[in-house]
């Protein structure tokens, strides 16, 4: 095969469908943008647990005079001295727990105040309103209902909270994102095929001449498929290469600069270039087969010679 003839020929069919050359293009990029962009999403909420379930506490709140009067759970009165010496020292006992830390009253008031003294309603708490606590840091953040199930309903103690809930709304709000990302990119992914069918199809009627010319001096089906899937193939490699620039500007402008995200959210552990770059040769790889495929399916219905 003629490498000089396979590469005029590519570049007769792009010439003369480049319209719907360009929509190939276009739907090819925007789908693959999108699925780099569901993988990064997908390795974003796995980086973000990681980094925030190995920083949050099993927090033990305690009943207060307050709760003793309002809260059932409380409804033997406020935590004893006695009652805490036993709940930090079966702490100390269990396998899963790391760390203990108690806070005092005064302490989460202070803390409170901190957070939100200018607010108008940190004037109307007293430190006597606050409750004492043990936080608690866990070996496996996974294993919190062992701690849960050991002291929820205890005496002394008002309830047994998981930070994790506080976080878990995020993380399912960024899957579901996800989610919906991979929906569009699906739907983008049947335009871009069936688009590339259309091209096919279109450059092979265009050509059914010399195609025919070709099987009358002996040429093989696949030496007269070849430019055709070549086309295909080069379009859809033009997309995965425009999605690459897509998925490295938005890490770009989105984290870095622009919006600086990692610099106004210093709290959040962001992906890195490295995640990015590695999905890189995978968009490449899908825009450059998944065109070639779809091209010599369609060819062995549309190019009849």
């Amino acid at each position: 095969m003629r490498a000089q003839f396979v590469l005029s020929e590519i570049g007769v069919g792009l010439r003369r469908n480049l319209t719907m050359t360009f929509a190939v293009i276009v739907s090819v990029a925007l789908s693959l943008a999108l699925f780099g962009g569901a993988l990064l999403m997908r390795e974003q909420v796995s980086t973000m647990k990681d980094f925030w379930y190995d920083k949050v506490n099993v927090s033990i709140f305690l009943c207060n005079k307050n709760d003793a009067e309002t809260d059932e759970k409380c409804s033997k009165g406020a935590v004893t001295a006695q009652q805490k010496e036993e709940i930090e020292a079966d702490l100390d006992d269990m396998n899963v727990v790391e760390k203990v830390h108690y806070e005092s009253a005064d302490q989460a008031y202070k803390h409170y105040r901190e957070q939100y003294g200018d607010t108008p309603i940190a004037a109307t708490i007293t430190p006597d309103q606050m409750q004492e606590s043990f936080r608690v840091k866990l070996k496996d953040p996974e294993k919190y209902q062992v701690v849960a199930t050991a002291f929820a309903g205890r005496d002394g103690v008002q309830s047994v909270q998981d930070q994790r809930n506080i976080l878990q709304n995020l993380f399912d709000l960024m899957n579901g994102m996800n989610v919906a990302a991979l929906f569009v990119m699906g739907l983008m992914l049947v335009i871009a095929l069936m688009l590339i069918v259309n091209t096919v199809r279109v450059s092979a009627f265009s050509r059914r001449r010399e195609t025919g010319i070709m099987r009358l001096v002996g040429a093989s089906s696949f030496y007269i498929q070849m430019p055709f899937i070549m086309e295909a193939a080069f379009a859809g490699l033009l997309g995965g290469g425009v999605a690459c620039v897509l998925l490295l500007l938005g890490r770009y402008f989105l984290i870095d600069n622009g919006l600086a995200l990692a610099d106004k959210m210093q709290l959040v552990n962001f992906i890195g270039w490295e995640a990015v770059i590695t999905k890189l040769p995978l968009v490449l790889a899908i825009g450059l087969l998944m065109p070639a495929l779809a091209a010599f399916i369609a060819l062995r219905k549309y190019l009849k010679v």
